[in-house]
């Protein structure tokens, strides 16, 4: 059982989290950064229709999309090691955030692969096909033409698949991984304020959320502001063009405008 509840154990705990927050944000941004190299990788296939590649494409997305990332956290670090001993590599002083990056990494890559083709499937073909009719090769269609647009769909989606990451990292210290819920950990056991620590890790992770959201919402609004603009002069053209109707139907009837 815990102690009596002390609000002054929370502004106690917040700094002593805080020191282990690199680590959490490490293990983000790391997996997050291997995730896009390995979604890519894996979206290309389906992208293109390529046969074999294609059907194993779709079994790593349906495995890491279907499983929970506990345990894989478990597979990642008690078998990995295991199939490393076949091709005889010793990993047995590995560090654990190693084995807990890859098994995010591996786990972001399924859900932005298809965050990928999803954004790819819904930029207009006839852009693409323009491009080709300009003289443009496929690498630089995919490039100038697909990916900007595309980018600019997938930020709501990688916004939340990275707010995920950071709350699905708390799950790191089931493996050692002394992150701030593995310290929370330590100091409610030390301390027998538990709930105490929950709330200051709460706090931390609501507020990091927070900033993580308003970072992606000031990002889509960058890479949308042209689309805006367009959609904001169209308007105008609109409104001008009903405008004039109206004042050459006032005229045809004879009523003076003024």
């Amino acid at each position: 059982m815990g102690r009596q509840f002390d609000i002054n154990y929370v502004f106690d705990f917040l700094p002593k989290l805080l020191s282990y927050l690199h680590i959490t944000l490490f293990i983000v941004a790391g997996s997050i950064l291997l995730g896009l190299i390995i979604g890519f990788i894996v979206a290309l296939p389906r992208l293109y229709n390529v046969p074999i590649l294609k059907r194993v494409s779709q079994v790593y997305v349906s495995f890491f999309r279907g499983t929970p990332i506990l345990i894989q956290l478990f597979l990642i670090y008690y078998g990995l090691p295991e199939l490393l001993k076949l091709i005889h590599v010793d990993t047995s002083r590995t560090n654990v955030l190693i084995f807990v990056i890859v098994t995010y990494a591996l786990h972001s890559g399924a859900f932005i692969s298809e965050a990928i083709r999803a954004a790819v499937n819904a930029v207009d073909r006839g852009q693409i096909e323009a491009a080709y009719s300009v003289g443009m090769s496929g690498y630089q269609a995919l490039t100038r033409i697909i990916l900007p647009q595309a980018l600019s769909i997938s930020v709501p989606i990688l916004s939340n698949l990275v707010i995920a990451n950071l709350k699905d990292s708390s799950l790191a210290f089931t493996l050692g991984a002394m992150e701030m819920t593995g310290k929370s950990q330590t100091l409610g056991s030390a301390t027998r304020h538990f709930i105490e620590t929950y709330i200051a890790l709460s706090l931390i992770y609501f507020v990091i959320s927070t900033v993580l959201e308003r970072i992606f919402f000031y990002l889509e609004a960058r890479l949308l502001r042209h689309e805006r603009q367009i959609i904001e002069k169209e308007g105008s053209q609109k409104r001008l063009i009903g405008w004039r109707k109206r004042e050459i139907a006032r005229l045809e009837k004879g009523v003076d405008p003024h």
